[in-house]
């Protein structure tokens, strides 16, 4: 079968690799229909994160069941359209049952599809993918939905929704501020959640036109720098803008007793203002998310409360198409087999 890998910083081609089989009676086999480049992909292509040559690369995927194991098929059926996690996750292990299906004590340490990881469970832009804990990690979708518009779900939106979904839920009516631009789909839907979720404010910061416009569709207040912002210290704060200049910034807009994440870590910065942090009450997170944990919010806000990952909806490619589509200047692009 064909599997797109990455051979070196902006390079990607299709290899011949063995048709995905079904290993145990737990597995399913899954024919993508869709896939999405992911903010993460991105970082590998431009060298800010390392991949070794070869690696399959890609991860965001809904597809359709075309085989099941014999304790998988007494959950899901043949021809069944579902969201396949980027990441392997049992269902339960100690971590998995208490929501930190990213940190799977079953399988290498984070292991994913695509990603570089020990596990070898190759990518998703591929002909045929296995998911070795059906039960736990397929995720079924309505027979009606429109997969290019919620392919943003399979994992940017789940990695959004923990920077500002249980903060809220914690909090209710809290101010958010989204400092973008690093991994700009994250950032965005950290926004767009955040309104869906019953934020009073919701401010996003960005140096990017087309980004700033996305945003306020989703009605955040959009600065090009947050010197602009009125009353500028924040409940809630998101960083993903992926440098240390910017997380100086998304450190000081922290309230009292603010809760700051980094979905897109400044891999430079190291001098932490720990007192006045300490003194200020700031709780800081800085941990790899949990795409499985996420996806029933992400889908109840797209279902009930306003969510629309269409609003930043992907260049669309054939599959054949998928290396060059990769490396393209859109904001967000997916590939399709229908």
């Amino acid at each position: 079968m064909k599997q797109m890998i990455f051979v070196k910083t902006g390079s990607l081609e299709w290899a011949e690799v063995p048709d995905a089989q079904l290993q145990s009676p737990d597995e399913a086999i899954i024919r993508p229909k869709v896939m999405g480049r992911c903010d993460l992909d991105t970082l590998y292509l431009s060298g800010r994160l390392p991949m070794a040559s070869g690696q399959p690369i890609g991860h965001e995927l809904i597809g359709e069941i075309i085989e099941l194991g014999e304790h998988a098929a007494q959950f899901f059926s043949e021809g069944q359209t579902v969201i396949v996690p980027a990441q392997i996750s049992c269902g339960i292990c100690r971590n998995c049952i208490v929501g930190e299906t990213g940190r799977c004590q079953s399988v290498p340490f984070g292991a994913s599809y695509g990603m570089g990881r020990d596990g070898g469970f190759g990518g998703a832009v591929c002909d045929r993918v296995r998911v070795p804990f059906a039960k736990a990690m397929l995720v079924p979708l309505p027979y009606e939905a429109d997969l290019s518009k919620m392919v943003g779900l399979t994992d940017m939106a789940t990695d959004a929704w923990r920077a500002v979904g249980p903060q809220l839920e914690k909090r209710p009516g809290a101010t958010v501020l989204v400092m973008g631009g690093g991994t700009p789909v994250i950032g965005i839907y950290s926004a767009g959640l955040a309104i869906a979720l019953g934020a009073s404010r919701t401010v996003y910061i960005d140096k990017s036109p087309e980004r700033l416009k996305v945003a306020a569709a989703y009605g955040a207040e959009v600065h090009h720098h947050i010197d602009s912002v009125n009353d500028c210290l924040f409940d809630i704060v998101v960083d993903a803008a992926n440098n240390s200049d910017d997380f100086v910034l998304a450190l000081a807009a922290c309230g009292a007793a603010a809760h700051l994440t980094s979905v897109a870590p400044p891999f430079q910065f190291q001098d932490f203002p720990v007192m006045d942090m300490y003194h200020r009450g700031l709780t800081y997170t800085l941990a790899r998310p949990n795409c499985r944990h996420g996806h029933g919010p992400v889908l109840e806000a797209w279902a009930s409360k306003g969510f629309k990952p269409e609003l930043v909806r992907p260049k669309l490619f054939s599959y054949e198409d998928a290396p060059d589509a990769w490396m393209d200047e859109a904001l967000y692009v997916a590939v399709t087999t229908e």
